[in-house]
């Protein structure tokens, strides 16, 4: 069964990523047949064709490997001139690429295509793949934190100490010298319903918590709801030595990554767990941490690969955050569906994390690198810049900027980016990262 559910997690990320390139590619796609440029092939995955339909103009098709995908647009570069056989490596690539260029010109067509539209159109065109996964993200989180919810203490008391006991404690036990807490000589009782504290409606524990914590020696009025109907009572917290923790109950850690022990009210009662559904701007707001997250790694992505290099060469821990390779990200989530924790924890981290790599593809393709999107934009933008500069002078409009003169720094880029996949690969089968610290 373990085995199963472990291949169920693999199944549903291959899924989502093979909808979120779709997606992406399909971002590209309207804007491209929008703004009339000749779509020929709009394709999901690399490699040997898998299946394939002409529709119209358009070859829509799935390929074997799922790494990518791609739409064949016309005229992506201005059409070559006749310059003659090519010599030298270079060379050879950038006269390949103008040939390449050639063949998706149709005849009778060669007002459709890219290179000639405005730049504000091309720039659209370029960007729509990246917002794409940008807005399924959002999407994705949305339904996460507002209609699924965020896992953290309700206003449910799922247990009462008796005693107080000092922070660190590992008595499990009241000896007749510990005092009772507040909490016990207020009368609250597991199942009870937390309504308001000192006149403050509350909806979450993270809320009474907040209230109790900044009111050590204070005598607060308590309202809980108990087998429906509402009483009313009194607590005061005394003042005590205690972990803080986040929303979920997990610790906050200080600046030397220990946790952040402070004097604070105390009643010594608990909360139960549940999923606490979030406003809607949630989904948008964990969308722009993540970007925030992600974005720094990829600023300081050298330094992490070196890292991966490292740790698979020494066979050391890996950083958890660090950056993963497809097969990383499926091993991860069929170990998440293999775990024993309830359907809905695990179809929430797997939403997670999907939403996480969408944000992965949007940020990624951002880099002002050819072949990536992003190197796409800045083309368009210089070509903008030129013309704009000429116009400004009065002096003819240059010609388009022709980017097949940068083919061979895009296959240096392709090539540390297979580099780069290669080795994240391989760390991730033989030393992967490791989420459950087992």
């Amino acid at each position: 069964m373990e085995i199963l559910l472990y291949l169920v997690g693999i199944l549903f990320m291959l899924i989502g990523l093979g909808l979120s390139i779709g997606l992406h590619e399909v971002g590209h796609l309207l804007p491209a047949k929008l703004f009339g440029v000749r779509v020929g092939q709009y394709m999901i995955g690399f490699g040997p064709r898998l299946w394939s339909k002409r529709i119209g103009e358009t070859e829509y098709g799935v390929k074997l490997l799922p790494l990518g995908g791609f739409i064949s647009m016309s005229g992506m570069y201005p059409a070559s001139t006749n310059a003659g056989p090519a010599s030298g490596i270079f060379r050879s690539l950038v006269q390949d690429a103008r040939t390449a260029n050639d063949e998706t010109i149709a005849e009778g067509a060669e007002d459709r295509v890219f290179y000639r539209l405005p730049v504000w159109k091309r720039v659209i065109v370029m960007l729509g793949g990246p917002f794409m996964n940008l807005l399924l993200a959002i999407v994705i989180f949305t339904v996460l934190v507002s209609g699924i919810g965020v896992q953290q203490g309700t206003t449910t008391i799922a247990s009462v100490n008796e005693c107080v006991l000092p922070a660190g404690s590992t008595a499990t036990e009241c000896s007749s010298d510990d005092p009772r807490t507040p909490a016990a000589e207020a009368g609250i009782q597991p199942g009870d319903v937390l309504v308001s504290i000192d006149g403050r409606p509350v909806s979450t524990f993270a809320e009474a918590t907040s209230i109790v914590q900044a009111a050590p020696g204070e005598e607060l009025a308590l309202v809980v709801r108990r087998d429906g109907a509402e009483t009313d009572l009194t607590i005061t917290p005394v003042e005590a030595e205690r972990t803080l923790t986040d929303a979920s109950g997990q610790p906050i850690l200080g600046d030397d990554g220990q946790p952040v022990v402070k004097e604070v009210g105390y009643v010594g009662m608990a909360a139960q767990m549940g999923f606490v559904q979030q406003p809607l701007a949630a989904g948008p707001q964990m969308a722009a941490d993540t970007v925030a997250r992600v974005g720094s790694m990829i600023v300081t992505l050298p330094v992490r690969i070196w890292e991966v290099g490292v740790s698979l060469v020494t066979g050391s821990e890996r950083d958890p955050n660090g950056p993963l390779s497809v097969v990383g990200v499926g091993r991860i989530a069929g170990e998440v569906a293999a775990t024993d924790a309830p359907v809905l924890n695990r179809f929430s981290v797997l939403l997670g994390l999907l939403g996480s790599l969408n944000v992965a593809l949007f940020v990624f393709n951002l880099i002002p690198l050819l072949p990536l999107d992003g190197g796409h934009v800045v083309v368009a933008l210089w070509d903008g810049i030129r013309r704009a500069w000429a116009k400004l002078f009065r002096r003819p409009s240059p010609a388009p900027v022709d980017a097949t003169k940068l083919v061979p720094l895009t296959v240096v880029v392709a090539t540390l980016l297979i580099a780069m996949g290669a080795l994240l690969l391989l760390a991730d089968v033989f030393n992967p990262v490791d989420i459950f610290g087992g």
